[in-house]
């Protein structure tokens, strides 16, 4: 490296060649573009380059032609906004081999014109084989790779006139870093700070405010006050930054999905002005805890605020494991759906062509959204409705997202998917089923494919262009349309079994038991703290029947129902829904092994110890094994191993209708033997 100006490198200061590798893309992981690009050797040692270059205290040595590239440019972001990789250098949770490189990035920065609050900047894209040049007006370099002849570029400006140009310009764009956080003189005295002191101690109590202050699940506000890091930061936490987090594994990779939304530049504007002015205060009691209330309200001003969700239920939500949504964002929906983006407002969708088919898209970008939160807020209703307390607000909370949900449902220009069906090459018919009409599909794009639509139904018939793609009819519906008439019958019994997801969703959400559900809840029938799957609190005429044919005690009656009709008695969930100690319990299991309607028994995953008499189905995580009785009553079916790898369908009654069918199927002597 060849310095116009003296002064010693502050990477061979460091130690070079220890920390300019490639942990450096996991330790900016979430803050730049393109991971791949940082995983190269050499990304520390360019930054610091391309900054001399800009000053004038770097030029390239004899046989080289630039600085070369520090990734594929993305960190031109970091100007005004560098307090957010500062966080994430300084406080505790940050693994130490990257806490190392972070901060090497912060003292190169600190030398260099890119924490200059005066500097004048621009950025864009050129076409130049040129990789910097510099004259008494500023000073223009290349940064990130050539794409199709051009390169993105970085211009100081130290001058009156132009700086020189690097070539002929594709995109130029005027750079305003503002006045935040990271003057040299802040920038300089935290890095010291933490090489002196060592990173500023976790402050729960923080944590805990700022998830006060934006509605945030623990696990998302706490990897948020760490510097928003993403999961791309693989492997995600170790053990030792779990343990300063205290969270399991399970809350960390939720948490984790839940910021995966968030783009770089929202990282950076949000913890841009996070830090203090004296870097210093990060290390006073208060420290964190200021941070976290600056970070809730740059939150609160970009995303607003969601209602606070119990911590007891959220870790709930997140054993539940909701694949399409985090733990967080199922939870938003049901106590805020308004705020939702795709709930928000209609979602007006028409279909796009792809190499796969066509596909259902939108202006908005909400269409995909929409469906996966159709499909998860639907799955989960029937377990928000039995397994949570009234009073809770995720709970109280379904009225108000059936009402929301059904709304858009309405929407004429609303498309949801319906499957396909796959078909051998000389199976696909020339025409389109007549069933639908002649009418093709009229929408802002033109489909590649032939198609037809009835009104309700959109189906295009698909053929495939690469040998091991089969070709196939894509369906697509209007749930607006969706009901008890002729087209819908012909559509429902059209579309494949594996891709109704969303016709069944719709269905059933309309339907009589998603009504009777909501007006349970809406109607306030249990007391604040009680559960549905409690039969004592939901049903207790069907209890005291029970009790008096089978000569039980309360107690008694009550588990026995619980047995007979809930897919998960597991001891703990019986003891909560119940309210019960394990003595109590315990009392409660040893009167029905007396009685001899139940058996003893220790099964694989069942959690419990007393089972209906009669043949048990097993089942794989994250499937319920039961009894095969009580699998019929609830409409769950095996598998083709003979297991029930099946989640038990949307229910057909409300859970005090079950207990009364589940005790009539018993006292008629249909019940399990």
């Amino acid at each position: 490296m060849a310095h116009v100006t003296g002064g010693t490198p502050v990477l061979d200061r460091l130690g070079g060649g220890r920390l300019d590798d490639g942990w450096l893309a996991n330790a900016l992981g979430g803050l730049v573009d393109g991971s791949g690009y940082w995983s190269t050797r050499g990304v520390l040692a360019a930054l610091e380059r391309t900054g001399g270059l800009l000053a004038g205290t770097w030029e390239p040595p004899e046989g080289e032609t630039g600085p070369g590239s520090a990734g594929e440019g993305s960190w031109t972001r970091f100007l005004g906004r560098i307090g957010a990789l500062a966080l994430r250098a300084a406080v505790e949770p940050t693994r130490e081999v990257r806490r190392q490189r972070l901060l090497a990035w912060l003292e190169i920065w600190a030398e260099s014109p890119f924490a200059d609050p005066s500097a004048r900047w621009r950025t864009g894209v050129v076409r130049t084989d040129r990789p910097g040049v510099r004259d008494e007006h500023g000073a223009a370099v290349c940064i990130g790779w050539v794409r199709g002849g051009a390169r993105k570029f970085l211009e100081l400006r130290t001058g009156h006139g132009e700086p020189p140009s690097l070539g002929e310009p594709v995109e130029v764009n005027d750079l305003v870093p503002g006045g935040g956080w990271g003057s040299p003189e802040q920038i300089r005295t935290l890095v010291a700070l933490v090489r002196e002191r060592g990173p500023v101690p976790w402050d729960r109590s923080a944590v805990t405010l700022l998830r006060e202050a934006t509605g945030l699940g623990r696990a998302t506000a706490s990897f948020a006050l760490a510097g928003l890091i993403s999961t791309g930061y693989a492997p995600f936490l170790e053990a030792e930054e779990r343990r300063i987090h205290q969270l399991k594994a399970a809350e960390s990779e939720d948490g984790g999905k839940e910021l995966a939304r968030l783009s770089p530049l929202e990282r950076l504007e949000l913890l841009a002005d996070v830090l203090p002015a004296d870097p210093a205060a990060l290390w006073e009691p208060e420290g964190m805890r200021e941070v976290a209330t600056r970070l809730g309200a740059a939150w609160r001003a970009r995303f607003g605020r969601r209602t606070t969700v119990p911590e007891s239920t959220h870790a709930a939500v997140v054993e539940r494991e909701p694949f399409l949504l985090t733990a967080g964002k199922l939870c938003w929906a049901f106590t805020d759906p308004t705020d939702l983006p795709e709930l928000r407002a209609d979602v007006d969708t028409w279909l796009s062509n792809s190499k796969f088919g066509p596909y259902v898209t939108d202006a908005r970008g909400q269409a995909r959204w929409f469906g996966d939160t159709l499909l998860t807020a639907v799955a989960h209703l029937p377990w928000v409705y039995a397994e949570l307390p009234a009073g809770d607000v995720v709970h109280d909370g379904v009225p108000g997202l059936v009402r929301v949900l059904r709304k858009r449902l309405e929407y004429p220009g609303l498309l949801l998917g319906a499957g396909f069906r796959g078909m051998r090459g000389e199976d696909l018919p020339a025409e389109l089923p007549e069933g639908f009409g002649r009418r093709p599909y009229a929408g802002p794009e033109p489909l590649d494919d032939p198609s037809v639509d009835d009104g309700l139904t959109v189906v295009t018939r698909w053929r495939a262009t690469r040998p091991h793609e089969r070709p196939s009819m894509h369906l697509s519906f209007r749930p607006a349309f969706y009901g008890d008439d002729e087209r819908s019958r012909r559509l429902s019994g059209w579309a494949d079994r594996y891709g109704r997801e969303h016709m069944d969703a719709v269905a059933w959400l309309r339907g009589p038991v998603c009504s009777a559900i909501v007006d349970r809840i809406a109607s306030a029938a249990l007391p604040p703290g009680r559960y549905e799957s409690d039969p004592a609190a939901s049903a207790p005429d069907v209890v005291a029947l029970a009790a008096g044919k089978l000569d039980l005690e309360e107690d008694q009656a009550r588990l026995y129902l619980q047995l007979l009709a809930l897919p998960a008695p597991t001891d703990r969930n019986v003891r909560k829904w119940n309210g019960w100690t394990a003595a109590r319990h315990h009392a409660a299991r040893d009167g029905l092994l007396a009685c001899g309607v139940v058996v003893a028994d220790k099964r694989p995953r069942a959690g419990r110890q007393v089972f209906l008499p009669g043949e048990w189905g097993h089942a794989v995580k994250p499937f319920t094994p039961m009894e095969r009785w009580k699998a019929a009553l609830l409409g769950v079916e095996r598998s083709y191993n003979g297991r029930y790898d099946n989640h038990p369908p949307l229910p057909v009654r409300t859970l005090p209708e079950l207990f009364a069918h589940a005790w009539t199927l018993v006292e008629r002597g249909d019940g399990p033997a």
